[in-house]
């Protein structure tokens, strides 16, 4: 009886289970705000640009319109700040883009959980009269 001969792919080896990441971050962090009027959206970066934890007003529990109000922007900014803490962020810079009503509130529970606010920059993009804006709603 003949054998089949089987074709080395590459893939003879047993892939080992996946490891968790274990976040190597120092103690300074950027948070970045998102906040839309549907949604908030708060993300802490290291100095790279990795993302080490995020939250959105979707993630805790809140649908439709209830993610784009200013609670939903602060439960969602003390879930993200609690879990800076445990990965060793202490010191933190805020850039907020967009016109949302979780813009104050979620700067405020950042530093009420405890993280010291460095700086605050507001990253809005506003256009040089670029692209026309869409035709005003009629309700």
């Amino acid at each position: 009886m003949k054998q089949k001969r089987r074709q080395k792919t590459g893939r003879g080896r047993p892939r080992a289970g996946k490891r968790k990441k274990v976040a190597r971050t120092g103690t300074v962090g950027i948070a970045y705000i998102f906040a839309s009027f549907n949604n908030t959206i708060v993300s802490i970066c290291d100095h790279k640009g990795n993302v080490l934890c995020w939250s959105s007003g979707g993630k805790i529990g809140f649908k439709g319109t209830k993610k784009g109000t200013a609670y939903a922007a602060q439960q969602c900014a003390d879930a993200v700040a609690r879990e800076a803490l445990n990965l060793g962020v202490k010191k933190i810079e805020v850039r907020i883009k967009g016109p949302g009503p979780g813009r104050e509130a979620a700067i405020r529970t950042l530093q009420t959980v405890g993280l010291i606010i460095t700086a605050i920059k507001d990253v809005t993009p506003l256009p040089h009269n670029g692209c026309r804006p869409p035709r005003r709603r009629r309700v």
